[in-house]
Order: C-alpha cells, then structure tokens, then sequence
C-alpha cells in the first residue's frame, strides 16, 4: 500500500492560505475505476482510495506511516512568491493623494 504525504495548495476560490497548512497522508489507487455502463458514473472497489488523513505537521505524518507500515513518499510544496504592492489598496483612500481620484 503506498501512500502520498503533501501539503495541500491554496484554491483558486481564496486569496488566503487558511486550509493549506496542514500535512495530507493520501493513499493511491490500488485497483483502476470503471465505468458504470448504465448512468456513466465511475466506481472502484478500493476502499483506500477514500481516506485522507490530515496531520499537524510533516513530521507527525510520517510518523504514523512508519508506525503502521505504510510506504510513502513526501512531496514539498512549493514557496509562494507574496504578491504585496506598496501602498496598494490603501491608495485609494490616502489623503496626500498626488492627482485626483474620481470614478
């Protein structure tokens, strides 16, 4: 049984990163899906692929997958770059404003 340990990315519906500190332990598919031949849906008998474990930090997630024999593999995220322009929204409602603001 192999697993994937990751921090989730942020979604494209957030600005912030609320949800995307926690370390996911997911297991892979062990058998492929099929498609039901009547409504289209897709479906597997692996019960595994249905579990996703959330831990607190990296650490503890390999932890409980050494513990319980799981083999894995651990993927970093990537650094996000911030996106902070000086003076941004703040702008707008600055009294020492250089031009006239209007809409």
């Amino acid at each position: 049984m192999r697993a994937r340990i990751y921090q989730p990315a942020r979604t494209a519906m957030q600005s912030g990163t609320a949800k995307t500190h926690a370390w996911v332990l997911e297991f892979a598919p062990g058998e492929a899906r099929e498609v039901d031949p009547l409504m289209g849906w897709t479906g597997s008998g692996d019960t595994q692929a249905q579990v996703r474990l959330r831990f607190e930090s990296r650490e503890a997630a390999e932890a409980y997958a050494t513990a319980n024999g799981i083999d894995y593999a651990v993927t970093l995220p990537h650094a996000r770059k911030p996106n902070v322009r000086p003076r941004g929204y703040g702008e707008n409602f600055a009294t020492d404003r250089k031009e006239v603001w209007t809409h």
